[in-house]
């Protein structure tokens, strides 16, 4: 499974890439918004310090402008990933460019299996189904995350399932368990994966215990 930030703070990113697994970053105009950055300038520094794929949002309406968004942001950088909202145009500019121009898609904001089945026929490169969101409705949104990967599987779709909207470690688990190929996250979650209270006991007790050793 590949661990994505969500995040558009340069040194979060930075700190969670000084263990050595992680594999990409999300981000979206709310996250560069709170970074108070131009938004090119926020993606360039992010892909430099992150040599993973880099998503960077577009925010055009139309079909034409999302066109133009798409080619202007997939020329930032190779590793720059295009994101659009799933909707019509949204899927015609992933079945325009992503076949005839070769650029990478992270179609977002996606809350059905149908419509992941509808973006995977389409060419993205990656979905991502926003769980958290769901859940706040009342809906089961890793239920959703089982069903794509369920779809995903039974036609060999190569679009890869993004776990989004994740808010705690046991969505990150349980997106692991149902074959969910990248789970992006908040930087807070992505440091809770490896804490543990029993570890950090075990730890104090070792060193109590070493120092009784006779030196």
């Amino acid at each position: 499974m590949k661990f994505f930030l969500d995040t558009a703070n340069v040194n979060e990113i930075r700190e969670a890439g000084k263990l050595g697994f992680l594999d990409g970053v999300t981000t979206n105009p709310t996250l560069i918004a709170k970074e108070k950055r131009r938004f090119d300038d926020a993606i360039r520094e992010i892909r430099e310090v992150c040599p993973g794929p880099v998503s960077a949002e577009c925010v055009s309406e139309s079909y034409d402008d999302l066109m133009a968004e798409a080619r202007r942001l997939a020329k930032l950088a190779r590793n720059v990933v295009v994101k659009v909202p799933l909707n019509k145009d949204g899927l015609k500019v992933v079945r325009a460019l992503g076949s005839g121009e070769g650029i990478k898609f992270n179609v977002t904001l996606c809350f059905s299996a149908n419509q992941a089945l509808l973006a995977a026929k389409a060419g993205a490169t990656y979905i991502s189904p926003f769980i958290g969101r769901l859940d706040d409705a009342g809906h089961d949104g890793m239920q959703v995350i089982r069903d794509i990967c369920l779809i995903y599987k039974n036609y060999s779709f190569a679009t890869e399932v993004l776990t989004a909207s994740i808010r705690h470690p046991l969505h990150v688990l349980d997106a692991a368990k149902a074959g969910s190929h990248v789970a992006t996250m908040p930087f807070a979650v992505f440091d809770k994966l490896i804490s543990h209270p029993l570890t950090d006991l075990g730890i104090v007790r070792f060193l109590e215990d070493y120092r009784k050793i006779p030196k």
